[in-house]
């Protein structure tokens, strides 16, 4: 018998007893080794996660790392005893979108991991092994349990399109942001500056190649002055933001998922400035690549956002800490 969290309504979850699931075709069981806590997470246990985008009660989970411990029929046996990470998407693979490498843009409907399927909040979690990432066999597991975010991050920069040079601003000190910074500053920026309120948290950047920090409220001398923004926070005026950072004809990527009522964006600006907008939800599979790529090769590194580790039974204590506002709070991991 196995643990796993449950939550069967906002802000109502228990434990239970479980027999491991047993692989079935093309599936892989992994062993947990820890699952970070997200903002989407405590969306989820809050009951603020729009109605089609979850389904209880749920195992959250979404973000973790692992050892592959059992496969189905038709999965290579190799990957017993394999260090691993997955993507959350169960994607179709056979529509337009997917087949055109747009695979967190499935048509087939919205299906993740963690929010419409068993998540890691559990000894063990079972999946297509066509999701699997394998890792080297050195890697540390807690670090890749970041994974997740940095491929969000890495599917940001894909669409960035940084270039040597640029001026590029990040909106947004959280673990996204943080993680943006270092896939941003590979790129030899002119200037990488950061955006947040909490100066402190701000200032974990530095390390990782921000060459300066501000609050918001200390932009208006360098509104229309970037060639890229990449915005991470999801606050609620952190988009907007963003676009009046951005220079004319310049690019802006939105990561950030605000809550409903959030500042929008002016349209009047948008085309008289002719500035392009993107957003990222989720991590296409290229992202994912990418993402593991960068780790395994040491120019992402996100062990140092990790503050705060509980057992499973103390996520209570750990859900609360997320969101806090605390900027000594970074990543929090679960360890089942």
């Amino acid at each position: 018998m196995e643990r796993a969290l449950v939550l069967d309504a906002p802000g109502s979850h228990r434990f239970v007893a479980r027999a491991p699931e047993a692989p079935g075709p093309g599936h892989a069981r992994v062993r947990v080794f820890a699952a970070g806590i997200c903002g989407s997470d405590r969306e989820v246990h809050d009951g603020t996660r729009p109605a089609e985008y979850v389904s209880y009660p749920l195992t959250p989970g979404h973000e973790w790392s692992g050892t592959v411990e059992a496969v189905g029929a038709g999965v290579d046996g190799g990957l017993v005893g394999r260090k691993a990470v997955g993507e959350g998407f169960r994607n179709c693979q056979v529509c337009e979108r997917c087949r055109n490498g747009d695979t967190s843009l499935c048509t087939g409907g919205y299906d993740e991991t963690g929010f419409t399927r068993p998540g890691a909040f559990a000894e063990t979690l079972t999946l297509p092994a066509r999701l699997l990432h394998v890792l080297d066999d050195g890697a540390d597991l807690r670090a890749a349990a970041l994974l997740e975010p940095s491929a969000v991050v890495a599917s940001a920069a894909m669409m960035a399109r940084a270039q040597p040079g640029e001026r590029i601003a990040v909106v947004g000190a959280g673990t996204l942001g943080q993680l943006a910074v270092q896939f941003l500053a590979a790129t030899s920026p002119a200037e990488l500056l950061v955006v947040d309120p909490r100066l402190e948290r701000a200032e974990q950047a530095v390390p990782f190649g921000a060459t300066d920090v501000l609050p918001p409220q200390d932009t208006a001398a360098v509104e229309g002055s970037y060639d890229l923004v990449v915005e991470t926070a999801g606050a609620r005026g952190s988009a907007a933001s963003a676009t009046r950072l951005a220079r004319r004809g310049g690019r802006v990527v939105l990561t950030g998922l605000p809550e409903p009522g959030a500042e929008g964006i002016d349209p009047i600006a948008l085309a008289m400035r002719q500035l392009t907008v993107r957003s990222v939800f989720g991590a296409p599979s290229a992202a994912w690549a990418y993402a593991v790529r960068a780790f395994r090769t040491g120019l992402l590194d996100p062990a140092p956002l990790i503050t705060h580790e509980f057992p499973l039974e103390e996520y209570a204590r750990a859900i609360a800490l997320v969101g806090s506002g605390d900027p000594k709070v970074g990543k929090v991991l679960l360890r089942p």
